[in-house]
């Protein structure tokens, strides 16, 4: 059972998440939070003083989680309980953990391990943050664990891609990010947008216009990616949605070799497409593991019509976004000490890295190329020709 403190004071944005296509870079504050200096030493006396309200007279140990998301993290030890602490601290006062942890229970129902969220209060009445605290889970995330060189993609894909498949039957309904009104009121997952297409175009011109100016794309460039989305917009005329995680990657993902044991950080999630996490994956990894994905994914639930259009199409979706938080985040100014960045490679890798799989993604659309091989042909394996070879792990 969550301990839901309800917020009191409005988000200073209003309408919540409404004209957001993703929080990162499309937020008042775009990139807040995604910085190298993190300050966790002047707002955890507050948050201890929240955590002793709630357990009065027990041990209370924190320690600094280190992490490089938007929110900042502790390791807490409450006597011999293990959790984990998140904050949000945004000049938006946004109220997100509140849906975030709402959902997590409903991933959790539908039989996708998630941490089991304690406490979330995002009143703002005592402390200038909102804060949450859940289970901490004692795994490494893949990401960690993949760098380490102790884990291939591919041995764990066909659980995430059950795993996506199975969180698609969490009731939903509208597009977009969801509204705190309707959790709140209705207990119910309820978008901000009533067509799919509304949310996906959110920003779009705002992202192209951007990767222009910084001339991470060229003119020519940004009209080819403009023309095939507008060619295949068809697509977008949705009928109902579907959950999607959609920060889907491995660092948000908690195990080891042996397998997922947790599907962590849903502070994205949307009401949306189902090829959208699909893609997502594809963002960072190569054909042998997609394929795996799909094939996961297929022995759940099949996949939609039209499915390589759809899946090419939020790719590219997908990789301008994360091409707006690179470059505005200055992700391709840093060094391989950057964790998103591997071992001997550089920021400047990192940027073709990007570009590559962007127009991988492009011809795809284009050219209407199959994603994977039918896998009920004798021909299917799981090393088929790949999208893109990539020799790193990135993020967003």
């Amino acid at each position: 059972m969550i301990n839901v403190t309800s917020p009191a004071p409005k988000p200073i944005h209003a309408g919540g998440r409404r004209q957001v296509y993703y929080w990162k870079c499309d937020r008042p504050h775009a990139f807040h939070g995604t910085g190298q200096e993190r300050d966790t030493a002047a707002v955890e006396p507050l948050l201890r003083q929240q955590l002793e309200a709630c357990y009065p007279g027990r041990a209370i140990t924190l320690r600094d989680a280190g992490g490089q998301g938007n929110h900042l993290t502790w390791r807490v030890e409450i006597d011999e309980q293990q959790l984990f602490a998140r904050i949000e601290n945004g000049p938006e006062r946004d109220n997100h953990l509140q849906i975030e942890s709402h959902v997590m229970a409903r991933v959790r129902a539908c039989g996708v391990p998630t941490p089991e969220v304690l406490h979330v209060d995002t009143r703002r009445s005592d402390v200038p943050f909102a804060w949450q605290l859940m289970d901490r889970i004692p795994a490494l995330d893949l990401n960690a664990v993949q760098k380490a060189g102790e884990l291939r993609p591919e041995d764990v894909a066909f659980e995430i891609g059950e795993a996506v498949a199975r969180w698609q039957s969490v009731e939903v309904s509208g597009f977009g990010h969801f509204q705190e009104e309707a959790i709140s009121d209705l207990d119910s997952l309820v978008g901000f947008h009533a067509r799919y297409r509304d949310y996906f175009f959110l920003n779009w011109e705002k992202h192209l216009s951007f990767l222009e100016k910084t001339r991470f794309l060229t003119a020519s460039e940004s009209i080819a990616i403009r023309d095939a989305i507008h060619d295949a917009n068809d697509l977008l005329d949705l009928t109902s949605g579907c959950l999607v995680h959609k920060d889907l990657a491995f660092w948000n993902l908690l195990g080891d070799r042996k397998g997922v044991v947790a599907y962590i950080d849903w502070d994205d999630a949307i009401a949306g497409e189902e090829t959208d996490d699909l893609s997502l994956l594809a963002c960072f990894h190569e054909q042998a593991t997609i394929n795996r994905v799909i094939a996961g994914y297929r022995s759940i639930k099949p996949l939609p019509q039209e499915f390589d259009n759809r899946f090419w199409m939020h790719l590219i979706r997908n990789l301008v976004v994360k091409a707006v938080i690179r470059v505005g985040a200055g992700y391709f100014d840093r060094t391989d000490r950057f964790f998103l960045i591997g071992a001997g490679m550089t920021g400047a890798d990192l940027m073709q890295e990007t570009r590559s799989r962007l127009f991988r993604a492009l011809d795809g659309l284009v050219a209407n190329t199959r994603v994977a091989p039918c896998q009920d042909s004798p021909h299917f394996s799981s090393q088929s020709a790949p999208i893109e070879p990539t020799s790193f792990t990135t993020k967003r």
